[in-house]
């Protein structure tokens, strides 16, 4: 575990203007995942550096980047966050780009799974296993794959490494879980001991305490809530999370899981920080670090 990173003067004003968004109903309908009015995006458009391929697989789309000139060998698949009922936005596109900068040039999947409640459990986990199996039919290999995801998208890529485990299949090289929700039935300390403090769901605890995702299906299957899967053969996890989070619980625990069963592991807690504060990009110094912090894992992979 790396030493804590501390609290910058830019970090708590972007944290406190996080938290302003979220106490603020108005402005959550309109911008936040699964808002009820939310307003249209902009149609986005990738740099000129890179090849970009708009991907149909059998239920949903992705969003394919490959640099033109020197690209690396890797493929990072991204699994977006937003609890399961938010789709592919800008700010995805916008980390596809870092994730493919850190990357060394890395090609970037960015997958626009099916959502709840129209579709639940198994729905997003088939897309995501759909979005692996096309980047392996596009001549990459397993160890040439790197999952990556934030919140609900840290859990997917980790209920995927499960799901493939299970079923005989080779897994990725590596994971890169920024405040993976990875226990949705609630269970760990933080979901009562932060939500004094945490600034995207103190103010809404619900969000995070039981999910339409689940269905019919039980919340502690470790498809769902890979907590409570077994991380024996797992590969390299890079985890990263913020020390004020409700979902703080969720990023000690799979880390105790999987160094447990012999897992590598790389682990920071970012303190004072937000969840999924690597939204902020290069705005500030822990966000910048964090970013910086997944081109060392990457870079160390071999």
């Amino acid at each position: 575990m790396k030493e804590d990173i501390k609290l910058s003067h830019r970090g708590k004003i972007i944290k406190d203007l996080v938290a302003l968004f979220n106490k603020n109903e108005a402005l959550r309908s309109k911008f936040a995942a699964g808002g009820e009015n939310p307003v249209p995006e902009k149609e986005y458009k990738y740099s000129d550096i890179y090849d970009v391929e708009y991907v149909s697989l059998e239920n949903c789309r992705a969003e394919f980047i490959k640099p033109k000139s020197d690209a690396a060998k890797w493929i990072i698949i991204q699994l977006h966050g937003g609890g399961y009922v938010g789709g592919l936005k800008n700010s995805y596109r916008n980390l596809a780009g870092l994730y493919s900068e850190m990357g060394n040039g890395a090609a970037v999947l960015s997958l626009d799974y099916r959502l709840a409640p129209d579709y639940v459990f198994p729905a997003a986990l088939e897309d995501a296993l759909a979005a692996y199996d096309w980047a392996l039919n596009r001549g990459y290999s397993e160890e040439e794959i790197i999952l990556a995801g934030d919140s609900a998208g840290g859990g997917l890529a980790l209920g995927l490494c499960h799901y493939l485990k299970d079923n005989g299949r080779q897994m990725p090289r590596a994971v890169i879980a920024m405040s993976p929700w990875a226990d949705l039935t609630g269970s760990g300390d933080s979901y009562k001991d932060n939500v004094e403090i945490d600034p995207v769901f103190g103010s809404r605890p619900e969000v995070v305490i039981g999910s339409s995702y689940v269905g019919e299906d039980s919340a502690d299957n470790p498809y769902i809530s890979p907590l409570f899967g077994e991380f024996e053969g797992f590969p390299a996890l890079l985890i990263q999370v913020g020390t004020d989070e409700m979902l703080l619980s969720d990023s000690r625990s799979v880390r105790e899981k999987a160094v447990a069963a012999g897992v590598s592991v790389e682990y920071t807690e970012y303190q004072g920080m937000f969840h999924v504060f690597q939204m902020a990009g290069k705005l500030m110094p822990e966000s910048k670090q964090a970013w910086e912090q997944v081109g060392e894992f990457i870079t160390g992979l071999k």
